[in-house]
């Protein structure tokens, strides 16, 4: 279910006299180089992608198993701050090593492995980020056996409710997504004895560090490992969660997935019929998994995931065979996901969100940062803008969603994302417009996160179409040259310090942003979420005892209840 877009990376120029033309990770090559490629073993496409996600998964284990043999007490500031440092030192010492692979690459045999190298560090980096964070969830809940937040607010409802699916009843809630359920339940069944709430622990950590290898694998659909890195993981890390990873999980892989399924299907008029079937079902199965693991992305994108499909139908080239790819789609997504969303359809019209929060406070078009659902200590909020009350990160993602239209007009890519974006807005407006009326809320505030990550993504896809018409003008540069000698050399700098540079960029942009989103978890008693693992440290375990760093050496059935008063 490989799909490549068009224009996604620039020529590769023919080996050994010719020097390196296209841009930074470009994946797109010529049929020379296919040609020359050999077709099986670990040098097969399939073989190279099965060898990255490998590398991505085992590195996003790495550092939540070291973190595991930290000696510190996770209440106290200083050893937080200690905690996140020794993280930091091992995620950049990996970190540098893969890229000194890279180097060496280069500098070995030709730079005959140079590629190679480079699809592993990417993977690698993508795989250590959600491990940063991983292992921060490690260093935030050592001495605990319990989960964020205990059995308190989601946590415990979801507990409870895997609990129940897991002993054969059903859960409190119909409309609930039942993949983290089931598979909280088996995974408690099998490693816990039936223990849910200590199960959940292990997911959450589990969770948030597979985030990176399986944007990153999603993206590779559609990019280059380098650009995959760039401009589909890096935008992800703003969402990155490891109290409900699944959640946010499932958006930053639905707008990958669902944008590589529209490339497909403009291509479907020229498909042979059996490819054509197998990748329909291969997307349908895919989306039917996301969606019993969570729905609400697929609500607010799916009218312009419907406008992107209308708009890039093969009307012309294959109507019939756009048919039929849409529908094995829908074949395989009701068979993975049909009963769950015929009780989506019956249930969920009388299902009611009747709780306001925080957010439902503010400003609706202010989207740009979510204070989730415990701010603590508010000021002013929005924060106050310089431009009519929009500050500079908001100017500048809408004039980046401009140029990303201008620039990919044409672009499955970019239109998908942008529809989305679209989609995803007037839905939170329609439904927060009915707020008073109905006295609902509908989660309308989760609209903030799939409007941030597709206006991240077209920020870095303006930056990757602008790297495009570069690297275009550097091989007519060289083609030029190679033409005429005399011509002198090309202003543009060769691909493999491009490579390395960004390369070395991402490892301290992913480091910096996983140290952040990590420390957003170390317990406090302030009302934010760190209030989440310090309720874990106060709740008396279920053999009697406090956990290990209880505060005072005290603890209690429900653990400290103070974060009641910071919910408005």
């Amino acid at each position: 279910m490989t799909v490549s877009t068009e224009g996604s990376a620039a020529v590769r120029p023919v080996p050994p006299s010719g020097p390196a033309a296209h841009a930074p990770g470009s994946s797109k090559s010529s049929d020379a180089d296919r040609a020359r490629a050999p077709r099986g073993g670990l040098r097969s496409r399939g073989g190279l992608l099965l060898l990255e996600a490998a590398v991505a998964f085992a590195a996003a284990l790495l550092l939540p198993l070291l973190a595991r043999g930290f000696k510190l007490n996770p209440l106290n500031r200083i050893a937080q701050v200690s905690g996140l440092a020794a993280i930091q030192l091992r995620f950049a010492l990996v970190g540098l090593l893969f890229i000194g692979a890279v180097v060496l690459a280069m500098r070995l045999r030709g730079g005959r492995h140079f590629d190679l190298a480079t699809r592993l560090a990417a993977a690698a980096l993508a795989g250590l980020a959600s491990g940063f964070v991983a292992a921060g969830a490690v260093v935030a809940l050592l001495g605990t056996p319990w989960p964020m937040f205990g059995l308190n607010g989601d946590s415990g409802r979801i507990v409870e409710w895997a609990h129940a699916v897991a002993n054969g009843q059903p859960s409190g809630s119909p409309v609930y997504p039942p993949m983290p359920l089931y598979t909280l339940g088996y995974y408690a069944e099998w490693f816990h004895g039936g223990n849910t709430a200590y199960a959940f622990k292990d997911l959450q950590i589990l969770g948030a560090a597979a985030f990176g290898p399986l944007v990153y694998l999603a993206w590779r659909m559609l990019l280059s490992p380098v650009r995959a890195l760039a401009f589909g993981v890096v935008p992800a890390f703003a969402l990155i969660d490891s109290y409900k990873p699944y959640s946010q999980t499932v958006l930053v892989l639905l707008i990958p997935v669902l944008v590589a399924m529209v490339v497909a299907l403009r291509r479907s008029g020229t498909e042979g019929w059996r490819p054509l079937l197998l990748k329909g079902a291969g997307f349908g199965a895919v989306l039917g998994a996301l969606f019993l693991t969570y729905s609400g992305w697929f609500l607010w994108s799916a009218a312009g995931v419907l406008f992107a499909a209308l708009l890039y139908f093969p009307w012309k080239t294959g109507r019939l065979k756009g048919a039929a790819f849409m529908g094995s789609a829908l074949a395989a997504f009701l068979v993975v996901a049909g009963r769950y969303l015929m009780v989506m359809l019956k249930e969920g019209q009388t299902t009611k969100d009747y709780n306001f929060r925080f957010d439902n406070f503010t400003d609706p078009a202010y989207y740009l940062m979510w204070r989730t659902d415990m701010p603590g200590k508010v000021g002013d909020w929005p924060p106050p803008g310089e431009f009519g009350g929009v500050g500079l990160f908001a100017l500048v993602t809408f004039v980046c969603l401009g140029a990303a239209i201008w620039l990919g007009l044409r672009k499955p890519l970019v239109v998908t994302i942008a529809a989305m974006f679209i989609s995803a807005w007037v839905m939170r407006m329609y439904i927060a417009s009915h707020m008073y009326e109905t006295q609902t809320v509908q989660l309308y505030t989760r609209t903030n996160n799939q409007l941030l990550y597709c206006g991240l993504i077209l920020c870095a896809l303006v930056a990757h179409l602008v790297s495009l018409k570069l690297a275009e003008r550097r091989t007519a540069t060289e083609a030029a040259r190679s033409a005429a000698p005399a011509a002198g050399r090309s202003g543009f700098p060769g691909r493999e310090g491009a490579v390395i540079g960004t390369l070395c960029a991402l490892l301290l942009l992913l480091g910096t942003v996983s140290s952040s989103m990590s420390d957003r978890y170390m317990p406090a008693q302030d009302g934010t979420y760190r209030i989440l693992p310090w309720v874990s440290h106060t709740i008396r375990q279920q053999d009697g005892k406090c956990p290990k760093f209880a505060p005072k050496g005290e603890c209690s059935k429900d653990g400290d209840q103070s974060w009641l008063s910071y919910i408005r």
